[in-house]
């Protein structure tokens, strides 16, 4: 057989290009063969990971917002039967200024409540004036009622000893002292009655007035504390951190000058000495939490900056997720030790938490480590090859292992090529 070519080009026998075939059989690899599994070849595009000897540290990162653990929170005070009357701001310390434990920090114009004060005063002392006098009548009124009941019993006796004269007088001067002596009885009788009602009726006249004097003793006082709330002082030495509000159809903060809502809040003394951070951890996490574990805090804001801080609360009841109601996460509160003037509140935060650590361990990447059937093993780079090499875990985290035996520090292993991770 011989094979027509192009133009120019020699003539080949089909003798001799079956036996170049033939020739190279042997050097190409046979159809459908596979991979040793102990072994694999090296290549210049593998990703590798020395065995190190090194602590091995497990932690665990759960993000919060950076918060004073001593703050006062200044609000637009809420006035005593003021109703939702607006408020006008007459001073306002600055933002961002340090302040002492009893300086102003806010102050509303406080006329109004100054002369509401002074009226309810007046109200009051008017009222006390008004129960001393009635005391006074009342007690020359009771004078005047005790004298009448003398002398009504003195008629009485009097009348009495008129009778004993019937057998020496004439009948009519006999019936006449018996209609008096009648008279003096029922007179006697009347003011008695009498009496104990006017002295009713003099306890409750007392009473209303006491009850008078007393509501306007409180409204006095309401208004006096009025007065003062219109005025606030620091009860501790810190920062002043403005509050974010609502107004004309933005937020901002608020402003000397401005008129405000009661309740609404304006600023934040914080105590700039003591900070800590409240984070939320997931219920997957929780177990591995306690009291007292250190940590570490990077700010967002600031990645270069890194603070030791420690677990000091733990919530005992989980919060449920706004996406599923079976996953919970816990709030955690940890101190910030030490003082920086970039640690402020409302920051985000992060805390990196130890919850495990090996001090002198072999370790190599997560993702060089598989699980087969069990077993953990690692690709070894042995000359140009991959060996597959069966070890022990001592520890493990999301991104390392500690290898207890099997492996010898400085050994080459071959990254994700672990099949499942552990």
């Amino acid at each position: 057989m011989t094979i027509l070519a192009a133009p120019g080009w020699p003539r080949i026998s089909g003798g001799l290009l079956a036996a170049g075939l033939l020739a190279l059989l042997p050097s190409l690899p046979a159809c459908g063969s596979r991979r040793p599994v102990d072994t694999a070849s090296a290549s210049t595009s593998d990703v590798t990971a020395r065995a190190e000897r090194r602590p091995f540290v497990r932690t665990i990162r759960v993000a919060g917002l950076v918060a004073a653990s001593r703050s006062f929170a200044v609000t637009a005070p809420r006035l005593a039967g003021a109703g939702m009357s607006m408020l006008v701001l007459t001073k306002l310390v600055p933002s961002g200024a340090s302040v002492k434990r009893g300086d102003l920090l806010v102050e509303f114009d406080r006329q109004a409540q100054i002369k509401n004060a002074f009226d309810r005063r007046g109200e009051y002392l008017d009222l006390l004036a008004q129960i001393r006098k009635k005391q006074a009548d009342q007690r020359a009124a009771r004078a005047r009622d005790e004298s009448e009941l003398k002398q009504a019993e003195n008629a009485l006796e009097k009348a009495k000893l008129e009778l004993l004269k019937k057998e020496f007088q004439s009948a009519i001067e006999a019936e006449k002292n018996q209609q008096t002596f009648e008279e003096a009885q029922a007179r006697l009788a009347q003011l008695r009655q009498t009496f104990d009602l006017k002295r009713r009726a003099a306890d409750a006249e007392m009473r209303i007035l006491e009850i008078q004097r007393d509501r306007a003793r409180a409204a006095m006082l309401k208004a006096e504390d009025n007065a003062k709330k219109m005025r606030v002082l620091s009860p501790l030495d810190g920062l002043v951190v403005p509050k974010q509000v609502y107004k004309g159809g933005q937020m901002g903060e608020v402003q000397e000058g401005e008129q405000v809502r009661p309740g609404v809040p304006m600023l934040d003394v914080v105590d700039a000495s003591s900070m800590e951070v409240r984070a939320r951890v997931n219920q997957a996490d929780v177990p591995y939490l306690r009291i007292g574990q250190m940590g570490e805090v990077r700010l967002d804001a600031y990645p270069g900056k890194v603070f030791p801080a420690r677990l000091e609360q733990l919530a005992p009841i989980g919060v449920v997720s706004e996406m599923t109601d079976k996953v919970r996460t816990f709030v955690a509160i940890f101190s910030v030790a030490g003082r920086d003037r970039v640690l402020m509140p409302d920051l985000s935060a992060s805390v990196d938490v130890e919850v495990e650590r090996v001090p002198d361990a072999l370790v190599v990447p997560r993702d060089a480590v598989g699980i087969r059937d069990g077993k953990a093993s690692v690709f070894v780079k042995d000359g140009s090859r991959y060996v597959e090499r069966a070890i022990t875990i001592r520890a493990r985290s999301e991104h390392e292992v500690a290898v207890a035996s099997g492996l010898e520090p400085g050994a080459i292993v071959r990254r994700g090529d672990g099949g499942r991770a552990p």
